[in-house]
């Protein structure tokens, strides 16, 4: 598939208006295009006609998988804790869809402050660790129980772009200038959707806030218009599609349907990219929601349940490494010796030192045995002023 990116071409002051350029046919006629700029609905959309029987089955599996999902997250005492590396991953997989190449494992290395083979790796690693960045800092936007508003939406884009490829491109502002989307380097007369101008953003903008806060609308079908609709408006020069993918878990939790902003849903929507384009074509193209409405219910539906499947082998994985840290470590803070190996399963001797709060020889000791025991792999021996670099493998095996 084509990788999508974002292109300027002329501020626009008017809804729509010709650009004349040939277009080389078989015969060498010359062809005059309308380019037109895609007008949102206003929010909620009009779903008369649609095949209720189908989706009403759709919205009870989505809604059941969740519910499962949920439950699973109840039994954690600290999901954020005990799910970041799963964070990580999704940081890394909605990323991809944007064509930014990396691994869970390199980006973990790089925070232990492994080198990345380039600097063309080490870009793509910090948009990810942005990606990290801006889900965090959203969830601690909602803790304070601040409103689910413009202003969190612009905080989440401009984390994206900080310091990265993207960054001259207003971050955390709403465009002002026209944008297409199309294959890398196309004309507009190429492109496969043109987004709203930006003199209409604002509308678009407050009608979807106001339609996110609304109480009487089914939550997943309500979820899955508000993402579509935001990747419609596309209100930035880059990062629409990480900052909409990142709105969709708080989403969730903002409607209390999850107990943690922590459903992960990119691995379905990357391994899926060119349906998830196509669908998201068609609302624009023919007014085709309900086609949307029904990939993203199955989206959901599927990838809770491989978010189970992924909770559970991490919960089971903490609950025995407890049990084995406890008798190998002897020492009273093995919760938290296991909690500092789950938030950071790749990291440098000296730093496990002083995140655990033990002593030299308290945690020369504890890793020691831990080697011999497997449960630490060493990725790097110490060298002069290089530290050990360790891993954590049980846990990175399951990411």
């Amino acid at each position: 598939m084509l990788e999508f990116v974002s292109h300027i071409f002329v501020k626009m002051r008017y809804n729509w208006f010709y650009i004349p350029f040939m277009h080389l046919e078989l015969f060498g006629s010359v062809k005059q295009v309308k380019v037109e700029p895609y007008i949102p609905q206003t929010l909620p959309i009009n779903m008369q006609g649609w095949n209720w029987q189908r989706l009403a089955l759709s919205i009870g599996r989505a809604n059941r998988a969740l519910a499962y999902y949920d439950g699973i997250l109840k039994t954690m005492i600290n999901p954020t804790l005990l799910l970041s590396p799963l964070e990580t991953r999704e940081a890394v997989l909605s990323s991809k869809i944007e064509g930014t190449v990396t691994t869970v494992d390199e980006v973990l290395r790089y925070e232990a402050n492994m080198k990345p083979e380039s600097a063309l790796k080490k870009a793509d690693i910090q948009e990810v660790l942005n990606y990290r960045s801006a889900m965090r800092g959203s969830r601690e936007w909602l803790d304070r129980e601040l409103p689910f508003n413009l202003n969190m939406m612009y905080a989440i884009q401009a984390a994206l772009m900080e310091g990265v490829r993207g960054a001259n491109k207003q971050p955390g502002c709403v465009r002002k200038e026209q944008n297409w989307i199309g294959p890398v380097g196309c004309k507009i007369e190429q492109a496969t959707y043109i987004p709203p101008e930006p003199l209409s953003l604002d509308i678009h903008l407050r009608n979807l806030v106001d339609y996110v806060n609304l109480q009487d609308e089914e939550p997943i079908i309500q979820c899955a218009c508000y993402h579509a609709q935001f990747e419609l408006i596309h209100p930035f020069l880059d990062g629409n599609g990480r900052t909409g993918r990142i709105l969709i878990p708080l989403f969730l939790w903002q409607k209390g349907i999850i107990q943690a902003p922590a459903f992960y849903i990119s691995e379905y929507l990357e391994a899926h990219r060119e349906v998830y384009y196509q669908r998201l074509n068609q609302i624009s193209e023919q007014n085709d929601w309900e086609s949307w409405v029904s990939f993203f219910l199955e989206a959901v539906a599927i990838q809770a349940g491989e978010n189970v499947r992924k909770a559970e082998d991490v919960l089971a994985l903490y609950q025995s490494m407890k049990e084995r840290i406890a008798a190998i470590s002897q020492s009273p803070k093995v919760i938290k010796i296991l909690d500092t190996l789950f938030v950071t399963p790749i990291f440098e001797a000296s730093s496990f030192m002083k995140l655990c709060g033990l002593t030299r020889s308290t945690t020369n000791r504890i890793m020691i045995r831990l080697k011999e025991e497997g449960i630490l792999m060493t990725l790097q021996e110490a060298s002069g002023r290089t530290p050990e670099t360790l891993a954590f493998q049980a846990l990175m095996d399951l990411l």
